[in-house]
């Protein structure tokens, strides 16, 4: 289903691109109290978790996952944990590999079409608590990988309900956007953080690493950085490869959970003509879609000093129609456990 979103933006921040940069400028940081925990892949890698408190061991869990360039320390994460924990859910942050403080092990990193390391964190939780609801609510590049692997996995998802925000459907699109106005800003500034990250790793080794580092370092464009990296580090034949195989839109008629699409028409990181249509949703699947939000930002408030994240109220009322509903069913399911053991 395709529906218009209810979200109002701030009359003083209807500016596609004030709204998306208003957060990360002007929002104070958000002090949580967070516990940090290496989870091991079976591959010898391993992911970094920031866990926000919760007291209630059987609390609902919700996975949020960053987009690109993100962490623990991107507005958006901060405050959507703290959604979670005035929900008394349990949320963690899932670092994707090397987007931590630390480089992850293996050559390889986070892309787009990268699902396997969400589903082996998801499914070790799910093995640990097999009646605790978990929802999954993911950022722009988060949110392309939430997608591509809800509809890889289709009836056989273990997720309960899940959130996409301002997903980059199609990653063709999205470059060709890069390259106009001040979208170029933003493409400047992520190739930038991804360049020097992947330097900054293969610069640390002394073994022999299959890359022309100098390449990547004069990339100009996310196409020079995946042809040179991306595609023959994850196996892709090339960066247009990458970006097809990679694209959530060719995956989401195969949804079959509970999933809420937040975005904008206005959105500074593709053209309009990459929102799908509704004939390419599942009736799993709402796309909720506003005029006006920018990238990741859907900012309201009255006044600039009272500015209101939209979002973070959002998701919580989504997910709420199915977490605590669940959680419900599975205090009943581990009640019958325990009695029947005694």
């Amino acid at each position: 289903m395709k529906k218009k979103s209810k979200f109002k933006p701030a009359w003083w921040l209807k500016n596609a691109h004030m709204q998306t940069i208003w957060p990360t400028l002007t929002r104070p940081k958000i002090k949580l109290k967070l516990q940090r925990q290496r989870f091991e892949l079976s591959d010898g890698d391993f992911l970094d978790l920031d866990w926000i408190e919760n007291t209630d061991p059987t609390a609902p869990i919700v996975v949020v996952l960053h987009g690109l360039g993100g962490s623990i320390n991107s507005p958006y994460a901060l405050g959507t944990l703290q959604a979670i924990q005035q929900a008394n859910w349990r949320g963690v942050l899932m670092h994707f590999r090397g987007a931590s403080e630390e480089h992850n092990r293996l050559a390889c990193s986070y892309h787009a079409a990268e699902t396997m390391d969400i589903k082996e964190f998801i499914y070790h939780l799910k093995e640990k608590e097999p009646n605790t609801p978990i929802g999954c609510v993911g950022y722009s590049l988060g949110g392309n990988v939430l997608l591509k692997w809800l509809g890889e996995t289709g009836s056989k998802n273990p997720l309960a309900a899940a959130i996409a925000i301002s997903v980059p459907f199609d990653l063709n699109k999205v470059l060709n956007r890069f390259n106009k106005g001040f979208s170029r800003f933003y493409s400047r500034y992520l190739l930038q953080q991804l360049t020097t990250n992947v330097i900054n790793k293969f610069s640390a080794t002394d073994s022999y690493i299959p890359l022309d580092l100098e390449k990547i370092k004069k990339a100009t464009s996310f196409s020079d950085f995946d042809n040179n990296y991306t595609a023959p580090v994850h196996g892709f034949a090339n960066a247009y490869d990458y970006y097809q195989r990679a694209s959530s839109r060719h995956y989401l008629k195969e949804i079959r959970v509970p999933t809420l699409i937040l975005h904008s028409e206005d959105d500074p990181f593709m053209t309009p003509d990459a929102v799908p249509d509704e004939s390419e949703l599942s009736d799993y699947v709402t796309l909720e879609l506003s005029p006006q939000g920018g990238h990741v930002g859907f900012v309201a408030g009255r006044w600039p000093w009272q500015a209101e994240y939209w979002l973070e109220r959002r998701i919580p009322e989504f997910l709420s129609s199915y977490l605590n509903i669940n959680k419900s069913l599975a205090s009943v399911k581990a009640l019958e456990d325990n009695l029947n053991s005694e």
